[in-house]
């Protein structure tokens, strides 16, 4: 009879640690369409309860390819109902300017997208590394319900400097 509570409470430990697993979960990047945010290597906590919580613009998430399935990782930069464009490298949504320190506009200098209305129940993401980034720009808007996850926590990153 002793070995009822013991059991009981390796059933009770085994469950919670499932659930911490399946909530935030350490991943490893394997795409550099996120410098110099979050860099090829680096390994980041991902909180797969995130779009039950609410997403953001600027927030930094996870979801399938639509291509193939391959997981990805963007920043919302905009969400249902608003308007995105980029006008000689500069992302305007609803028309006003974003301030994006961590987007090399040198690089992308004279390009142009948009504008595009971003659907209700979706978000819009693109990559930091906005030259290289394959994004919502090629692939369009991602429903809510298709996020698995937000960044949570950088562990390690192998981002120069």
């Amino acid at each position: 009879m002793r070995w009822k509570p013991v059991v009981a409470v390796a059933v009770l430990v085994a469950g919670v640690v499932a659930g911490r697993l399946t909530v935030f979960d350490p991943v490893r990047v394997s795409s550099g369409s996120m410098e110099p945010t979050v860099c090829t290597g680096d390994v980041v906590v991902v909180d797969h309860l995130a779009a039950r919580r609410g997403l953001g613009v600027g927030d930094i998430v996870t979801f399938p390819s639509p291509a193939d399935g391959a997981e990805l990782i963007k920043r919302i930069v905009a969400v249902g109902g608003q308007q995105v464009e980029i006008a000689d490298a500069v992302l305007l949504v609803d028309g006003r300017p974003v301030p994006e320190p961590y987007v090399d506009a040198a690089s992308i200098d004279g390009v142009y997208f948009g504008p595009v209305a971003v659907p209700a129940g979706t978000v819009f993401v693109m990559g930091d590394d906005r030259e290289l980034s394959v994004d919502s720009r090629a692939y369009g808007p991602i429903p809510v319900e298709e996020v698995d996850g937000r960044l949570t926590l950088t562990l390690w990153s192998s981002c120069p400097g």
